[in-house]
């Protein structure tokens, strides 16, 4: 039989789960209500997001960049944070680098793209702060070139090792009290500060030092010199994890005078492990940093497996502390590569952070929903829509 118009085929399913995702955003917008939750702060609420080496097709491909970006601006995200340096290399071409033997990192097949360029620009055309991440601050792989190439830049335990774990697998550490290594960071860091327009700089849990190491000559000469005296053989001794400690935050204060100095409003910005860990098992006094007035933002790397162990780390007096000076957050993980973290888990890690009146920056892009197996890529960004309700801007 011919029919002279037919009806057209209904998705039902496509229907359900639309009309699912919209009561799952009605609920957390209007019955939880997000604005009623966020405690009032002295500064707009970091929204931020860490770009890792992971999301690499996402940054060398400036389509995807440019709708990864607008995305998250449109999900009133305020401030992205792209890797620079990992693994003993730079995602950038790099004078400095190639100074000291680390060959330029082609991450396209366009030999004339400018990844870091491309992601400051679009990242400012969507309104979000860009600043550059130095993931691996004084850490490299064994096998890399800068390793390699600059042997007394490495420092060891007092047994002589000198390999580490981590969580990027087998590392070495440069010794930060090295005045060329002191040189070659701070230059790394001016190079970025100047060669584009970033909004300001990021170190992490790895500008530091394990507190096993150190026993190289030149710190041991060093020591030896300042203190008259061998250093202790327990490397947890008070006084030998102090003096390490403030020749660290020695280092951080005058680099960042020379950040200042080029770009008086970058953002110097740091993203330590909880103090008590930062201090005593890496000799990185954070809370002396934010006290010195070197630390403009500050974001806690609170990676707990569960809620109670997260908000257990919130009211620490140092979080509370800096809260009330600089802008502060709390890092949540929300996956690792294939592993992506429970929405429901992330959405009460954000809820309970701004019980504290904290920020927040996710750890990292492509797990906030990419790879997601139990969740739709739909319902995770319904939730960190109707968590980021309103905007925040901080430009």
């Amino acid at each position: 039989m011919n029919h002279f118009f037919s009806i057209p085929q209904i998705n039902i399913s496509k229907i359900q789960k639309t009309i699912t995702l919209f009561i799952v955003s009605v609920f957390l917008v209007v019955f939880l209500n997000p604005q009623q939750v966020v405690s009032q702060s002295v500064f707009p609420e970091i929204r931020g997001v860490w770009l890792t080496k992971n999301d690499t097709d996402i940054l060398i491909d400036r389509t995807q960049l440019q709708n990864s970006l607008k995305e998250l601006a449109d999900l009133n995200f305020n401030t992205i944070y792209p890797v620079v340096w990992n693994s003993g290399y730079v995602s950038y071409p790099s004078q400095v680098g190639e100074s000291v033997g680390i060959p330029p990192l082609v991450r396209s097949d366009n030999h004339n793209q400018n990844v870091i360029a491309d992601i400051v620009r679009e990242g400012h055309l969507q309104g979000l702060l860009v600043i550059p991440w130095f993931e691996f601050g004084f850490m490299t792989p064994p096998s890399s070139e800068l390793a390699i190439k600059n042997p007394r830049w490495i420092t060891n335990r007092r047994d002589g090792s000198k390999i580490g774990d981590s969580a990027g697998g087998s590392v070495v550490w440069l010794n930060p009290f090295h005045p060329q290594v002191q040189q070659f960071i701070t230059d790394l860091v001016l190079e970025v500060i100047t060669k584009y327009p970033v909004d300001g700089i990021q170190f992490d849990d790895h500008t530091v030092l394990p507190r096993d190491f150190g026993y190289d000559p030149y710190t041991v000469a060093l020591y030896k010199q300042e203190t008259k005296k061998d250093p202790p053989a327990n490397p947890q001794d008070a006084d030998w994890v102090k003096w390490r400690a403030d020749k660290i935050t020695d280092f951080m204060v005058r680099l960042n005078k020379s950040v200042k100095e080029r770009k008086p409003k970058a953002i110097f910005s740091v993203a330590p492990n909880p103090y008590h860990t930062a201090y005593n098992s890496f000799l990185q006094d954070w809370h002396r940093w934010v006290n010195l007035g070197i630390v403009d933002e500050l974001i806690i790397q609170v990676y707990r497996p569960d809620l109670n162990a997260f908000v257990k780390e919130l009211n620490t007096p140092q979080i509370q502390s800096a809260r009330q000076k600089i802008p502060t957050g709390v890092a949540i993980l929300t996956g690792l590569r294939n592993k992506p973290s429970p929405i429901t888990l992330i959405e009460d890690k954000v809820r309970q952070a701004r019980r504290y009146r904290l920020g927040v920056a996710f750890f990292y892009y492509e797990t906030l929903w990419q790879n997601t197996s139990s969740e739709t890529n739909d319902l995770r960004k319904a939730v960190v829509r109707a968590l980021f309700f309103d905007p925040q801007s901080r430009i």
